[in-house]
């Protein structure tokens, strides 16, 4: 066959493949093909959810498995021989890699990124380089010594009895750590979003750093138990001691054993902060080789925490720190200590990525946080305390003013979201101000849903610390188990809780702490998608999500559905507790509700500070909705006016897009090509509320062309005697066909699963049918021109 009718994947077999082969590269452990190393962004719009293309490199050539070194991308031989060099330099610069070749087949074009220079050279199929004169250029542009090389080259774990295995930007995060400590670096930062993976990262770096036995002896430091007990139980289970293997253990009541390799500990247990001595001072000061510092945002990074001593004291040690959101303030600092992150992978890249989910915004506006509340004079509340006689707003509610029917209202208006939505068991964190406001809330939401409490009492579970509900949060993190479902807190859901099935997320609580928003939202970016977890919704009653439009934050919602109007907010950050981990301390420290009583010192009379008022009534706004378009911007036009700005972009006149239209022989890759872009038909339906097809809503919306609807012109062909020339049989089918159009569109007209539907199957199985018309080629020949005959003028 001459080699410009082969095809890409025939030019890829003969020449290409062979040619890497024959340069020394390994079949079986250096090379893949077709290497998908996304999972497609997923889209949502209303109850349309959709994933997107994955990202595809057609070959990644490996030193060893996990550590590239060469992308090749591939066309046929009608293309030049650099063509695809600008997508393959953009999936180089993802995946970390540094060599980058396409090919048409007659040779290839080779970029070095580790030459310094932009130059790409063309090579004949024999030149392809070797594995070892890619990993020498590698190893002198990254400056790999002899030594080093041992480290760097250190195979990562594999487990034969699990098909798990870490993805591209977990690969970048695992070999920049350990080219780094490799080669002299003793503090880094790895910054990775809540729901990536970064404890499988750590214990990846960790293996590899112990089994080339440069670091011997590890810890990881954590501040809750449950950072702490759940990698111990998953992906650290490597190392799990038993009555012969003596590699991990974890710190705690004092007992310090020196024998194992691998060490977990929470700060509180090692630093006295919970009655015991500074217990790490019995190590000495040389022990541990390597340190692991998980959720490194929170009170280790400040220089005077009780905890940070523990870093210091072993300062000789290599240490790792690990989060998801990295602390800079005026006060507190984690560049300081660790320095830049040397990887860094944010909740926008995995949500573009389809590795994190996206998620809806329902903004509520209640009247009396958007107008604000001022008691009559005298005024008492339920228990007959005066209230103070001043304006109150939303930074008080719950605070130290209860409006006990703002929170029936919250849990009212949530409940009813969850059943109109068929939801009621959809897993759902409601975070609140305080201990008493979560308690208030789970009670409002029992009786909202009485139904289902008398089911099983744990349908709602207040969940905060020294609660009974505490023992309840492995099974709500748990995918298989119904119960709890709507669960209420204040500080102790917000790290550490990794329930990848939680579908809903209510904010009832003033957040203004960039750091802790991302830790919440982080609590349902992880995907499901066995449990049908592909998306989550955020309902804000407190206009939290304000925050989305911080340059700080680095994740756009799918859509946000607000309110009228501003509510008002503090604008300087109130002091956060969320550096005090609420599990583990004192109950003095853990205290999150002030006293109901305050003394005032020149005054007798005790004074409360929360007013429990319940007889004040409230009420929701009026909602609108707002839509984002393809590059995360929220629209605030309506979505026709934006569907005809962005198709007028694509094509500037009726007479361009008719072009594109009748010489497009699958009509439908148009309108894939249009939703990617963010543009989607079945809500531009319901918004005109006219049965039109996509090329009546383009030409309607974009270019002002009265519409038919797809029964009008489905009528049309039949009536132009367009079948005569058709025999029988072939007449019914087309016939058959041109009424499914009409009911359900398109995308039934060019599949060949068609002829398989009831209504075209009565006139025989696929291939009776297709003989009618002669064959297949003439069968798809008719469906072509019965579309053209669908959009004739």
């Amino acid at each position: 066959m001459n080699k410009k009718g082969m095809s890409e994947q025939d030019i890829r077999t003969k020449y290409i493949t062979p040619a890497i082969l024959a340069a020394g590269w390994n079949r079986d452990l250096q090379i893949r093909e077709e290497v998908s190393f996304t999972k497609g962004k997923i889209t949502v719009r209303r109850k349309i959810v959709k994933r997107g293309e994955r990202k595809r490199a057609d070959y990644i050539l490996y030193w060893k498995p996990n550590i590239p070194l060469a992308i090749v991308e591939a066309k046929d031989n009608n293309h030049n021989i650099a063509d695809g060099m600008e997508q393959a330099l953009n999936y180089a610069e993802i995946l970390d890699i540094p060599f980058v070749f396409t090919s048409n087949g007659d040779g290839f074009s080779f970029y070095d990124k580790t030459d310094g220079h932009d130059v790409q050279i063309e090579l004949t199929l024999d030149q392809f380089p070797s594995p070892e004169e890619l990993w020498a250029r590698y190893k002198k542009f990254k400056g790999i010594t002899e030594a080093s090389e041992k480290v760097i080259a250190q195979d990562y774990y594999y487990n034969p009895n699990d098909d798990r295995k870490p993805r591209y930007y977990q690969c970048n995060a695992i070999n920049r750590a350990v080219e780094a400590v490799a080669n002299g670096q003793n503090r880094l930062l790895l910054t990775m979003a809540t729901g990536t993976g970064k404890t499988y990262t750590a214990f990846q770096i960790v293996y590899r750093l112990w089994k080339s036995r440069t670091k011997k002896r590890i810890l990881f430091l954590a501040d809750r138990n449950v950072l702490v007990d759940d990698p111990m139980r998953k992906d650290f289970k490597f190392f799990n001691a038993d009555s012969n293997n003596r590699k991990m253990t974890k710190i705690r009541d004092k007992k310090v054993d020196k024998a194992y390799e691998v060490y977990f500990a929470i700060y509180q247990g090692v630093t006295g902060q919970i009655g015991f001595a500074d217990t790490y001072k019995e190590f000495s000061p040389d022990f541990f080789d390597l340190i692991i510092v998980d959720e490194c945002h929170r009170g280790s990074a400040k220089e005077d925490s009780a905890w940070r001593k523990i870093l210091e004291y072993f300062k000789n040690a290599t240490q790792i720190g690990m989060t998801a959101t990295p602390k800079e303030t005026k006060d507190i600092s984690n560049i300081e200590y660790f320095g830049e992150p040397i990887y860094t992978y944010t909740l926008r890249q995995g949500i573009e990525d389809g590795f994190l989910a996206p998620y809806k915004v329902v903004r509520v506006g209640i009247d009396k946080d958007l107008e604000g509340y001022r008691p009559t004079k005298g005024k008492r509340d339920k228990y007959g305390i005066e209230i103070e006689d001043r304006e109150y707003n939303i930074k008080d509610y719950d605070k130290n003013l209860i409006l006990e029917k703002r929170t029936e209202l919250v849990a009212k208006r949530v409940s009813d979201f969850l059943k109109r939505n068929n939801s009621r068991f959809a897993k759902t964190i409601f975070f609140c101000v305080d201990i008493d406001h979560a308690v208030r809330m789970a009670q409002a939401l029992r009786n909202e849903n009485g139904d289902l409490v008398k089911q099983n009492p744990k349908y709602v579970v207040q969940m905060t610390s020294g609660s009974e509900g505490v023992k309840e949060l492995e099974n709500f993190m748990t995918a298989d188990e119904p119960y709890p479902v709507l669960v209420t807190t204040s500080k102790l859901l917000t790290t550490g809780v990794d329930a990848d099935t939680v579908k809903f997320i209510v904010l009832d609580s003033n957040i203004n702490s960039m750091t802790e928003f991302k830790q919440i939202i982080g609590r349902g970016t992880r995907i499901n998608e066995e449990h049908d977890k592909l998306y989550f919704t955020i309902i804000d009653f407190r206009n939290v999500t304000k925050l989305f439009a911080d340059k700080d934050f680095d994740g756009d919602p799918v859509k946000v559905k607000e309110t009228d109007g501003d509510i008002p907010t503090e604008e300087t950050e109130e002091p956060s507790t969320e550096d005090i981990p609420q599990e583990e301390v004192s109950k003095e420290e853990c205290q999150e509700v002030p006293p109901d009583v305050t003394f005032d010192p020149d005054d007798d009379t005790p004074k409360r500070v929360k007013y429990y008022v319940n007889d004040v009534p409230v009420s929701i706004i009026n909602e609108r909705v707002q839509y984002l378009d393809a590059d995360g911007k929220l629209i605030t036009e309506s979505l026709v006016d934006y569907t005809r700005k962005n198709i007028r972009k694509e094509y500037a006149t009726l007479d361009e897009f008719l072009q594109r239209w009748n010489s497009e022989q699958k009509k439908t890759v148009i309108v894939e090509e249009l939703e990617q872009k963010g543009i989607f038909f079945e809500e531009l339906r319901e918004e005109i509320s006219k049965d039109l097809d996509p090329f009546d809503l383009i030409c309607h919306i974009a270019f002002d062309m009265p519409p038919l609807t797809r029964k009008e012109r489905a009528n049309n062909v039949k009536k132009r005697g367009y079948f005569g020339k058709y025999n029988e049989v072939a007449k019914q089918v087309l016939e058959a066909l041109l009424d499914k159009y009409a009911d359900e569109g398109l995308a039934n007209l060019e599949s060949m699963e068609v002829l398989k539907v009831p209504d075209v199957a009565r006139f025989g199985t696929p291939v009776e049918i297709l003989k009618c018309f002669g064959n297949k080629r003439k069968f798809m020949e008719a469906i072509a021109e019965l579309e053209d005959q669908l959009y004739v003028a």
